[in-house]
C-alpha cells in the first residue's frame, strides 16, 4: 500500500515545490496560517498537505500547524547548492501524470505514451512552451583540459561550474539555438563569460571540434540506440585522437538491484522512447561510433561517469 501511494507522494512534492514552501520556512519554522496567505492556498488543505509530508520527512511539524525544515525539504529550496527542485517539478508534473495514465499505450505498442496522450512529440511540445521547456533545461542543467564542450549543454550551468573550479579551462556550450542563449546570463553571474563560448545547432548534423573534452550530460538516455549512436558518431568525426568523451547518465545495474534509474527508464519509456542502460549496453554503443571505453565511475548518485576515448586505428595488412 505504501509504494501505491507513491503518486501521490510525487504530486504533494510537486505542489510544495511549485508553492515555494522549502523557501518560505528557510529563516524560520512558520505557522499554517501565515504560509497559506503567502502562497494563496486553503489553510486546511495546506496544512494536511504538508502534515502528510512531514510524516515522510519532508518538513517537520515543530508544534501544532507550524512547520520547520528539514535537510529533505531544503532540497527543495530554490537555486541552492544540492536543490532537486526543478527535477521535482519535471517528475510531478502535469505532462508526465498525463503519460503515465498512457503509459498502457506504451506497454503495448512501443510508442511514447506522451505522444498519444498530447497529440504531438516532447520535443516539439516544449519548442512551443518556454517556460516549460526552461524547467526540462534545468534538469539537464576534468582537470588537464583545456577545451570543454559540453553537447546538449542546456543553459551552461555545467559549464560555468566547471569553469569556475578550473580557472585555465575554457568552455562550450552546443545546443538548439534558442535554448543555448538562456546559458549567457549562467554564465556571466558565474563571472566566467570570456572563457566560455555558446554555439547553436543541431547534435544529429554535427557538433564543435576542438575540444580536449566532449561531455554529454544526461543527453544520450533521451534518445533510443539509432540515434544515441549517431550523436556519439558525430562526436567521433570531430574529435582529436587523445581527446575524450565523457558521458553521465544513470548505469542500470544487473539483476534485482534496486535503482532509481529503472524508476527514470520508465520516465523515458513513456516520454520520448528514450531509455537507460547497462555499462554493456553502453559499451556496445561506445563501440559501434569508434569509441572506446576506458573507465566506469560510480558516483553513489542515480548517474555514473562513463569516459570513452577515439578508438586506435588498427593498420590494414
Amino acid at each position: 500500500m505504501r509504494m501505491s501511494y507513491g503518486a501521490i507522494t510525487t504530486r504533494l512534492l510537486t505542489i510544495a515545490a511549485e508553492l515555494g514552501i522549502a523557501d518560505l520556512v528557510a529563516d524560520r519554522p512558520r505557522p499554517v496560517s501565515e504560509l497559506a496567505a503567502a502562497t494563496s492556498t486553503n489553510p486546511d488543505a495546506l496544512y494536511r498537505i504538508l502534515r502528510t509530508l512531514a510524516g515522510a520527512g519532508v518538513f517537520t511539524e515543530i508544534c501544532a500547524r507550524s512547520f520547520g525544515q528539514t535537510p529533505l525539504s531544503a532540497t527543495l529550496r530554490t537555486g541552492t547548492s544540492g536543490s532537486v527542485r526543478d527535477a521535482v517539478l519535471e517528475l510531478g508534473s502535469a505532462e508526465t501524470f498525463g503519460a503515465l495514465e498512457r503509459l498502457m499505450h506504451t506497454v503495448r505498442t512501443g510508442e511514447p505514451a506522451f505522444d498519444r496522450m498530447y497529440g504531438t512529440d516532447w520535443w516539439t511540445y516544449l519548442s512551443e512552451r518556454p517556460q516549460r521547456a526552461e524547467i526540462f533545461n534545468n534538469v539537464q542543467s576534468i582537470t588537464g583540459a583545456r577545451k570543454l564542450v559540453d553537447i546538449g549543454g542546456g543553459h551552461g550551468n555545467l559549464v560555468a561550474a566547471m569553469l569556475h573550479r578550473y580557472p585555465e579551462l575554457r568552455g562550450v556550450v552546443f545546443d538548439q539555438p534558442a535554448v543555448v542563449q538562456g546559458a549567457r546570463k549562467v554564465l556571466d553571474d558565474a563571472g566566467v563569460v570570456e572563457r566560455a563560448e555558446l554555439i547553436g545547432g543541431n547534435f544529429f548534423d554535427g557538433v564543435p571540434g576542438g575540444g580536449d573534452v566532449y561531455l554529454l550530460s544526461m543527453i544520450l538516455h533521451d534518445w533510443d540506440n539509432e540515434r544515441a549512436l549517431a550523436i556519439l558518431t558525430n562526436v567521433r568525426k570531430v574529435m582529436a585522437p587523445d581527446a575524450r568523451v565523457l558521458v553521465i547518465d544513470p548505469l542500470i545495474p544487473e539483476g534485482d538491484t534496486p535503482s532509481v534509474g529503472k524508476f527514470v527508464d520508465i520516465y523515458m519509456l513513456m516520454h520520448f522512447a528514450g531509455r537507460e542502460r547497462t555499462e554493456d549496453e553502453f559499451r556496445g554503443l561506445f563501440d559501434a561510433a569508434g569509441l572506446q571505453l576506458i573507465e566506469t565511475r560510480h558516483t553513489g548518485a542515480p548517474s555514473s561517469l562513463l569516459i570513452a576515448t577515439a578508438k586506435a586505428v588498427v593498420p590494414e595488412g
